[in-house]
């Protein structure tokens, strides 16, 4: 039986452009494309999930603005449950500043939260209910940490269950952890949280033991190519990425966590999930863009079915 979940995390406009190599400090480069379009990794992994086939509610807050209008149509036109969005009468929605090299798909980002990094505990307990019938909600390091605090209190006290994609790495106390169901770190981030450095399996592990110490009962490690690294109920497996031509790697991350929740509504174990989230990922980074990249579920079923 599907169930219900929650992102709860930013929404940002990605104003994206496109060069044949990215900008080294001091140098202007001539651009081959510009566009915008809905992010921010809360909203990304929300449509990630929805297109995915998730019963989701996302959890933002934006500026009445337009660029605060491009989440509430997306979501919108999607079918995407849009009642737990915040709005903001003083702060402006964020931006993120999205430069991405069109010969390796490699990418450099720059984020001004805005409203999103606002969010008040009122705010939070004037959509309470949404808590009631949710199993997961899903957060990420792109909204104020007191708001992210008081979502995992929240969760605490509904019996729900936090997935904690600790992006972009910042520095949290250890208590903040005791109470996260699971981690989904980058390489880049369980470095942060650990002072790991994963290559492999054996350096995954280590990692592995350090989170498992600070409270968290199951971790993923994203590893790029080399795939992902899942542990739960005291087995671990590396799963291995699918090899495909990426056009742009700016929402990988954000389709990988995305699909993980989709699949573990859907009843799957961790293991699966996470294959179902790399098959999501491995779709999104072969369309430009990033919540407009997410694949759909019949996208996903039928790649899954043409790789295995």
């Amino acid at each position: 039986m599907k169930e219900k979940v929650m992102v709860f995390g930013s929404f940002v406009v990605d104003l994206m452009s496109r060069a044949d190599h990215l900008p080294k400090p001091g140098e202007t480069v001539r651009g081959t494309e510009f566009n915008t379009g809905p992010g921010g990794k809360g909203f990304n992994q929300a449509v990630a999930s929805h297109k995915s086939g998730a019963d989701i509610v996302v959890v933002t807050k934006i500026g009445n603005d337009p660029f605060g209008k491009i989440a509430l149509d997306i979501a919108e036109n999607i079918g995407m449950d849009k009642s737990g969005i915040i709005f903001s009468k003083e702060d402006s929605t964020g931006a993120a500043l999205i430069c991405v090299d069109e010969k390796t798909a490699e990418n450099q980002i720059l984020i001004v939260p805005g409203a999103c990094n606002t969010i008040k505990k009122e705010e939070i307990d004037s959509i309470d209910d949404k808590f009631d019938d949710i199993s997961y909600v899903l957060i990420q390091y792109e909204v104020n940490q007191d708001a992210n605090e008081y979502v995992v209190k929240k969760a605490k006290e509904k019996n729900v269950k936090v997935i904690l994609n600790p992006a972009p790495y910042q520095k949290i106390e250890d208590a903040f952890f005791k109470d996260i169901y699971m981690v989904t770190p980058n390489e880049t981030e369980v470095k942060g949280l650990t002072g790991v450095e994963v290559v492999d399996l054996e350096t995954a592990r280590e990692a592995k033991d350090i989170l498992l110490q600070k409270g968290i009962q199951e971790v993923v490690i994203t590893m790029g190519v080399k795939g992902a690294y899942v542990y739960s109920n005291g087995e671990d497996m590396l799963v291995p990425a699918y090899k495909v031509d990426a056009i742009d790697t700016t929402g990988a991350g954000d389709a990988f966590n995305g699909g993980l929740l989709t699949a573990l509504s859907d009843g799957k174990d961790l293991f699966e999930a996470a294959k179902f989230a790399t098959a999501v990922s491995a779709l999104s980074v072969q369309k430009k863009g990033t919540a407009i990249s997410m694949p759909t579920r019949e996208e996903i079923d039928k790649f899954i079915k043409n790789n295995n």
